[in-house]
């Protein structure tokens, strides 16, 4: 060490009194350990410093052997070795070993002492012994430390974020190993050095990298790029490369560059931009929806629902031709309201004609499901190659095809017929939509036949309005009741609705829009058709009514008071979950136990802006969930909170008969909270029921 060769060996014969002074003042004061052994290894003299360092005073080191004075065996060997050494002929000896002790820092460490060892030569040039300096040198120790750990830190940073270093020469060139890249694309050596490394880049990606890294090795600039690299097991994953230029006095000495694995997060991003645009895709259709809920609803006449599908087909769909037909049920034949769209050639379907005519629409109407044909040769497979059909396609220019029954309540009232083009793939997304579209079309067109016919307007579309039949739902039964409350016939605002969803759980809700008429039933309109699309798309009660708010803004009067009750129940396990938008409590009759009202606070009303709750229960086998609307409970005689009370009352007196039966149960109700009452509204019920099932027999 280079502190140490600047201490002269010391020499101790034939010392003047000045040299006496001076060598025992060194002895003595300095900072630096200092011991000198003669040549059977015994300590002659030690200073202060020395001797502090061993945790002896000097005295107690003279005439005594390193394994005497000293306690740790390690430091024994080290002293032993280094006065056999230099009197076995060694010039000097700089020892390895540090030897601890000494002084405390004011950290509390105890110093780390360098050890050189020396040749004391006599007058006659013989070695009469062996000097020993000691030098401190704690804090270049730290350093080196310090600058150890940091390394470690270093490179267990880059095995812990799977990243790959790499160096490369002014050109670019990669001139030294690297066999962690090696070890990922199982290249050679001799095939990774250069610019081997770029045969392991994906093809396509190759050309495109090497003008990246030439282009960064000419202007010195770092390089930063994304590719994909083949791995050993012959697929590709991706690596994010980034190298810097490492300059020194304005001159490129080399390259300094990382590798990291970014496939996670590559595949990450691209899920994630898929997620996005599938959610952004819903949301345009729910828009979409929502505006044709909307225009459909004003729409009061046929000729009126007809324009209005037609604009909705083009800017919502994207069809070239858009066909609405009416089913004449009595003569069974299909009445195209808008024919002249239709072009006038061979094949094409008439403006009238029976249900066994060979085309889309009829067969629509005949097997009540959708007709899709993504291309002229699926058309012909699907109508069997009929002759007319051929010949329809011979002068035609369109090339697909959706067509959708009309239905209401269940029934088929027409079709709709969309027509491209140019071939159409339509998704299942886009199929519910398209669904979903053709029911608000067949309750627009109910509504508009009905209008049309004054005689029979409130009583017909009253009934296209409120299903006729609940869906079947295995490990579940459902009914309905409904009584109008008015003297004369006239549609009221009272309504239910009920249907499964794709997931297997069954919807139900039950709703009451303020006000009798026309108007009040078209509110109930929208709010239902709107409910059934965003149900699809957003099976959760809260996010469904937190849609038909953003509906009611944009589509209903501030004075349009509506309420309902929505809930979504899994037939298997009996759960329900359940949002109220300021409607009454259902209740729950229990097989063998005191009925109950669920005890949650109601949201506000449609249309007023709150966060929409979401309460969860359970309903065991053998009970019934009962919705109803005021009518049942209030009255001019009755206020809503005694009604309840009354409700509540009434239920716990149901006979056990009474209680396994919806459809008794829900008679029972009316009866028992009307009798002795003037009916004065609508009184609408909706049961669920989930019957006990019965162990099958053992065979």
């Amino acid at each position: 060490m280079s502190t140490e060769t600047s201490v002269p060996p010391p020499r101790v014969f034939g010392l003047d009194p000045s040299d006496s002074a001076l060598l025992e003042t060194l002895l003595k004061e300095a900072p630096i350990g200092f011991g000198f052994f003669d040549t059977s290894g015994r300590f002659r003299r030690v200073n202060r410093t020395l001797a502090a360092v061993y945790g002896r005073n000097d005295g107690d080191c003279r005439g005594r052997t390193p394994g005497e004075v000293l306690q740790r065996s390690e430091d024994v060997d080290a002293h032993n070795a280094a006065i056999s050494a230099v009197l076995a002929g060694s010039p000097v000896v700089y020892s390895d070993h540090h030897l601890i002790g000494g002084a405390p820092n004011a950290s509390g460490e105890e110093p780390h002492w360098a050890l050189s060892w020396f040749p004391a030569y006599g007058d006659d040039g013989e070695v009469e012994g062996v000097a020993l300096i000691a030098v401190d040198l704690s804090d270049r120790h730290k350093v080196e430390v310090a600058l150890r750990r940091s390394e470690e830190r270093y490179r267990s940073l880059l095995k812990a974020g799977n990243q790959v270093v790499w160096a490369a020469d002014p050109n670019g060139e990669i001139q030294e190993d690297c066999p962690e890249w090696r070890a990922i694309t199982g290249q050679s050596v001799d095939q990774y050095l250069g610019r081997g490394w770029l045969d392991a880049v994906h093809p396509d990606d190759r050309d495109l990298v090497e003008r990246a890294w030439d282009d960064a090795i000419a202007d010195s600039a770092t390089f930063d790029e994304i590719f994909r690299i083949r791995t050993q097991s012959g697929d590709f994953r991706y690596y994010r490369s980034r190298a810097v230029p490492i300059m020194r006095d304005g001159e490129l000495m080399e390259w300094v560059g990382a590798n990291t694995d970014v496939t996670t997060q590559r595949e990450a991003d691209e899920m994630r931009q898929r997620l996005t645009q599938q959610l952004g895709e819903a949301a345009l259709r729910t828009v979409r929806l929502q505006k044709a809920t909307s225009d459909l609803a004003e729409a009061l006449t046929v000729d009126e629902v007809v324009q209005v599908m037609t604009e909705i087909g083009r800017s919502a769909v994207g069809v070239d031709r858009t066909t609405v037909a009416l089913l004449d049920r009595e003569r069974l034949r299909l009445r195209l309201l808008n024919p002249d769209v239709l072009p006038d050639i061979p094949g094409t379907h008439p403006a009238e004609a029976g249900l066994d005519f060979p085309g889309t629409m009829s067969m629509a109407v005949r097997d009540r499901k959708p007709f899709i044909a993504g291309s002229p040769i699926e058309l012909r497979a699907l109508l069997d190659d009929d002759p007319d059909v051929v010949t329809f396609l011979e002068h035609t220019d369109e090339q697909a095809w959706v067509t959708l029954p009309l239905l209401s309540a269940g029934l088929p009232i027409g079709a709709l017929r969309f027509a491209f083009t140019s071939p159409r793939e339509i998704s299942d997304e886009e199929k519910v939509f398209l669904e979903a579209l053709a029911g608000q079309c067949a309750l627009a067109l109910g509504r508009a036949t009905l209008f049309e016919r004054e005689h029979r307007t409130a009583e017909a579309l009253q009934r296209s309005l409120l299903p006729e039949e609940l869906p079947e739902v295995k490990g579940v039964r459902m009914k309905a009741f409904y009584r109008s409350g008015t003297q004369h016939v006239q549609v009221g605002g009272d309504w239910y609705d009920a249907f499964p969803l794709p997931d297997g759980r069954v919807a139900g809700v039950l709703g009451d829009v303020m006000g009798k008429g026309i108007k009040a039933a078209t509110g109930m309109s929208r709010v239902r058709n709107a409910l059934r699309a965003l149900a699809f798309s957003m099976p959760e009660p809260a996010d469904v009514l937190t849609g038909l708010d953003r509906m009611f803004h944009a589509t209903e009067g501030m004075d349009q008071v509506t309420t309902l009750v929505y809930f979504v129940l899994d037939p298997e396990t009996g759960q329900i979950d359940l949002s109220n938008a300021g409607h009454l409590p259902p209740l729950v009759v229990v097989d063998n136990g005191a009925p109950w009202l669920l005890d949650a606070d109601p949201d506000t009303p449609l249309g007023v802006s709150a966060r929409r709750g979401h309460h969860k229960f359970f309903v065991q086998p053998g009970n019934t969930v009962v919705l109803y609307s005021d009518g049942l409970v209030e009255n001019r005689k009755r206020s809503v909170a005694s009604g309840l009370d009354e409700l509540v009352t009434v239920a716990s007196q149901a006979r056990p008969e009474v209680v396994g039966d919806p459809q008794e149960m829900l008679n029972y109700l009316v009866e028992s909270m009307l009798d002795g009452y003037e009916q004065d509204d609508d009184v609408t019920l909706l049961a669920v029921h989930l019957p006990v099932l019965e162990a099958e027999p053992e065979k």
